[in-house]
C-alpha cells in the first residue's frame, strides 16, 4: 500500500502542471466484468469473480508539435474459488496497472512509468514475450505492466527505434522462471526496418535474474544473482498470406550446474482470411523451446503448434485455439463464444485440456483452464 500512495503521489506531482491548465484534455473510461466457471475434474472446482478496472487519461497540447499525457488506472479484483470439501480460498486486491506520463511529437516519444512494453510479428507463441504475460485465450488481453523509461523515433521511412531501461521490477515477465533483482536497473533496445512487402527487427535486452527470490540454496547454487542477455529478431511479410517469423536467444551465466546457460526460442507463423461467408480467419504457428548448457546443442526440448480460426456471425463471433504439444503428444482445445450488445460483451469458453499444463505456465489462470471445463465472462466497457 505504501509503494500504492508513492506511486500514486509522484505521478500527481509530475502532472501538476496538466491538472490545473484549463485547456487540458480528460477522459475517464474504464471496464467491469464478472465471470464463473466450472472445472468438471476430481474434485469439481468452481471459480467466480469480478473485475474492476477504471482509467483517466490526461492530455494537453504544448505547442503546435508537443504532446503531454498521461494514463492512471488501476486493476481491482475479488476472486473466489472453491475444489470440494471445505477447500475454498479467495483473492481481493487493487493494485496500478497504468502509471504513465509522456512527452511526444510527430516522431518522438518519451514514456515514464508503470505501462505496458511489447513487440514482434507472432501471437499464439511469441518468443518475443519478453516484458508482458499477454494470454492469446484472455479475450480482454489484460497483463501487468513494467516500471521503466521507453523511448521510441520512428524514422520518414516507416524504420523505428526503441530504447528502454527498466528498474524496480521483481517478478517473472514473458517466459521467465527467475525474476529481476530489483535494484539493478535492466536495459534494451530494438530496431523496426521497412522491407519489401513487411518489415523485420532486432532486440537486445540484459538484465540480472535474482536466485534468492526462488530461495535455492546458495551453498548449492553458489551466487545467485548472474547477467543475462537476449537476443531477438522478427520479421512479418504480406505475401496474399501473412507469413512471419520470430526468435528469441538468452544467454545465461550462473553459477551453477542446474540452470540452462542457453535458451532458444523460435516460431513460424502463417495466416490468412477465407472468403468464405463472412470471411473465415486461419493462422497457425510452429513454436520450439530449447535450453542447453552449449549453444548448439538442444538438451530440453519443447515443441508446440498452434491453430487459430475465428469467424463472425453478425454481432456474434465463434473462434477456437488449438494447441498440439509434440513433446508429450497433447491436445489443448480452447472454444469462445462472443457477443456484442452496445457496451456489454458477454463470452462463453469451453475447453479439453491436459490436467497439467505444459504451455504459459507463468500466466495466471491456468490451474482452472486445466482439464475440462467451462467458463461464463460479461464484461461491461464504459
Amino acid at each position: 500500500m505504501n509503494n500504492l500512495r508513492l506511486n500514486i503521489s509522484l505521478l500527481l506531482f509530475l502532472m501538476a502542471p496538466l491538472l490545473n491548465a484549463q485547456d487540458s484534455i480528460f477522459k475517464f473510461k474504464g471496464q467491469a466484468d464478472g465471470y464463473a466457471g466450472l472445472n468438471f475434474g476430481k474434485p469439481l472446482e468452481v471459480q467466480t469473480g469480478v473485475r474492476f478496472l477504471p482509467s483517466l487519461s490526461i492530455g494537453k497540447n504544448i505547442n503546435s508539435n508537443l504532446k503531454f499525457d498521461s494514463e492512471i488506472s488501476f486493476d481491482s479484483y475479488l476472486d473466489y474459488q472453491y475444489a470440494g470439501s471445505g477447500n475454498g480460498a479467495s483473492d481481493l486486491k487493487i493494485k496500478p496497472y497504468r502509471l504513465w506520463i509522456r512527452l511526444s511529437t510527430e516522431r518522438f516519444e518519451l514514456r515514464a512509468g508503470l505501462q505496458k512494453i511489447n513487440f514482434g510479428s507472432a501471437s499464439a507463441l511469441r518468443p518475443l514475450m519478453w516484458f508482458d504475460h499477454l494470454d492469446p485465450r484472455d479475450p480482454l488481453q489484460l497483463t501487468d505492466g513494467v516500471y521503466g523509461l521507453l523511448g521510441r523515433y520512428y524514422f520518414q521511412n516507416n524504420a523505428n527505434a526503441w530504447l528502454w531501461v527498466l528498474w524496480g521490477n521483481d517478478k517473472t515477465m514473458g517466459w521467465e522462471t527467475i525474476p529481476t533483482v530489483r535494484k539493478i536497473p535492466e536495459f534494451g533496445g530494438r530496431m523496426q526496418f521497412p522491407v519489401p512487402k513487411g518489415e523485420i527487427a532486432v532486440s537486445y535486452n540484459h538484465r540480472i535474474p535474482d536466485l534468492t527470490s526462488v530461495l535455492i540454496p546458495a551453498n548449492i547454487h553458489g551466487t545467485l544473482t548472474y547477467p543475462e542477455d537476449k537476443i531477438g529478431l522478427d520479421g512479418k511479410w504480406d505475401i496474399g498470406p501473412g507469413v512471419w517469423a520470430e526468435y528469441s536467444l538468452s544467454h545465461s551465466r550462473p553459477d551453477s550446474a542446474y540452470l540452462a546457460r542457453w535458451t532458444k526460442l523460435v516460431t513460424l507463423g502463417i495466416d490468412y482470411t477465407f472468403s468464405v461467408g463472412n470471411g473465415i480467419y486461419v493462422a497457425s504457428e510452429f513454436f520450439r523451446y530449447s535450453a542447453a548448457d552449449e549453444i548448439f546443442i538442444s538438451a530440453k526440448n519443447q515443441t508446440f503448434s498452434s491453430l487459430t480460426v475465428n469467424y463472425p456471425i453478425g454481432i456474434n463471433k465463434i473462434g477456437s485455439i488449438i494447441y498440439y504439444n509434440w513433446t508429450d503428444k497433447s491436445w489443448y482445445r480452447f472454444i469462445n463464444l462472443q457477443r456484442q450488445s452496445d457496451n456489454w460483451t458477454f463470452y462463453l469458453f469451453l475447453f479439453w485440456n491436459p490436467e497439467k499444463f505444459a504451455i504459459y505456465n507463468n500466466i495466471s489462470g491456468n490451474n482452472m483452464f486445466s482439464g475440462k471445463g467451462i467458463q461464463f465472462m460479461a464484461v461491461f466497457n464504459f
